[in-house]
């Protein structure tokens, strides 16, 4: 009888171990399903320092060539870069202390990304196809059309410099739009952005050197 019960605990033994073993493949199963079923929206191109992308309350550090998914707020720390593409024509350079996420994004078609804080730099291929691009910020919206510009801190004010091409700069109740070389100054949330100026040599090569 001391058999029969010996046999019977090591066969229940056995099979608490078979599911504790199942429960974790299932788990690992779920996680691989959850990755597949996000949205890739490009890769990290280079980091300099930290780099890390949050969604869910979940972080994750971001290396080269690491994928980075629609949701993911993506942000630099202290004296760190970070640059990623997005789909084949459109590249983003965020500087020290940046966070941008990417609420919508469809490869070479268009999106839409909130700035959150810091320096970032759109750069959008010469010659791509136009896409319909908006960047928020608690500074304003960004409508983009094919460009190369910088948004963010810049001599105290949030500014926004156009390289290439031109964007359209909504906040508070006024709107402008930039052409190459032209800048526009934010002092404040909900101010109107400044009128369009030429902004210096020196002031373009500070607001470049801070995301590159």
């Amino acid at each position: 009888m001391m058999d029969d019960d010996a046999t019977v605990d090591r066969l229940l033994h056995r099979r608490s171990l078979l599911g504790a073993g199942l429960a974790t493949f299932g788990l690992f199963i779920s996680r691989d399903a959850q990755a597949e079923a996000a949205q890739r929206a490009g890769a990290v191109e280079f980091v300099k320092g930290e780099a890390f992308a949050e969604v869910s309350a979940a972080r994750r550090a971001l290396d080269r060539n690491a994928p980075v998914f629609l949701g993911d707020q993506c942000g630099t720390g202290p004296e760190s870069r970070l640059g990623m593409q997005l789909g084949g024509s459109t590249r983003l350079r965020l500087g020290e202390k940046a966070r941008i996420t990417i609420d919508r994004y469809l490869v070479n078609v268009g999106g839409e990304l909130t700035l959150h804080s810091g320096p970032m730099l759109f750069d959008r291929a010469a010659g791509a196809a136009p896409s319909a691009i908006q960047i928020r910020s608690p500074f304003g919206l960004i409508a983009v059309r094919g460009t190369r510009f910088f948004a963010g801190p810049s001599r105290a004010v949030f500014g926004v410099f156009v390289a290439r091409g031109a964007v359209t700069v909504t906040a508070g109740f006024g709107s402008v739009t930039l052409h190459a070389g032209e800048g526009t100054d934010i002092r404040h949330p909900g101010d109107a952005p400044a009128p369009p100026s030429r902004w210096g040599a020196p002031r373009i090569r500070e607001a470049l050197a801070s995301v590159s």
